[in-house]
């Protein structure tokens, strides 16, 4: 959580007590919001504390996405794979002697999947 009284800082008084300031963003592990005349400017973040925040943030994107996906299925926003492919195929040319870009003969059906 911020600390407006210590995590809240002008520019000015960081660039005078930078190594100050840099042992206490590795203590604290909490970001410091630098200011130019009165307004938030910068933040400046331990590169432990930073590394966490990305991580969060990618697991998020990627729960995100097979949420995505899940309503995709359950709302019928798909298509076969098959389907797919030839697509693909064909919008990047890579039919060679009549195969996909896959190695697969083109037109071979899709096998539906077990139940």
């Amino acid at each position: 959580m911020l600390d407006i009284t210590k995590d809240i800082q002008s520019l000015t008084t960081f660039r005078r007590r930078s190594r100050e300031f840099l042992k206490q963003l590795k203590r604290s592990k909490r970001p410091i919001v630098l200011t130019v005349k009165g307004n938030a400017a910068a933040i400046v973040q331990d590169a432990e504390a930073y590394q966490r925040l990305l991580d969060i943030a990618a697991q998020a994107d990627a729960e995100e996405g097979i949420r995505q996906g899940v309503e995709d299925v359950r709302e019928g926003r798909v298509r076969p794979a098959r389907e797919l492919f030839d697509g693909l195929a064909d919008h990047l040319q890579l039919a060679l002697h009549g195969r996909d870009g896959f190695g697969i003969p083109r037109g071979t059906p899709a096998r539906p999947y077990p139940a």
